[in-house]
């Protein structure tokens, strides 16, 4: 599965190519299969998002999708705390 991702220009959030627009929620990405080129140029070009771009995916278990680069999944998902005892590190 192939989806597009990209930056909202005016708040800078990251969005996700949902067939006909930008989405905020990662599981609106569709899969874009052999256009992914064709709907980046358009988009690009319509300077609807920064630098959009296309990445792997996958849909897990529940029905979800996710991106499968851990760099992908950051930005769909939010930072990962991590924990030592009782500890958060930054």
């Amino acid at each position: 599965m192939k989806i597009l991702t990209g930056n909202d220009l005016r708040s800078g959030a990251v969005t996700w190519w949902n067939g006909s627009g930008w989405s905020l929620f990662v599981d609106d990405a569709v899969d874009v299969g052999d256009d992914a080129e064709e709907i980046l140029a358009r988009e690009e070009a319509a300077r609807r998002v920064n630098v959009p771009y296309a990445i792997e995916a996958s849909i897990d278990a529940a029905g979800h999708v996710r991106p499968a680069h851990i760099k992908d999944r950051v930005r769909a998902l939010g930072p990962l705390e991590v924990r030592v005892g009782d500890r958060a590190l930054a």
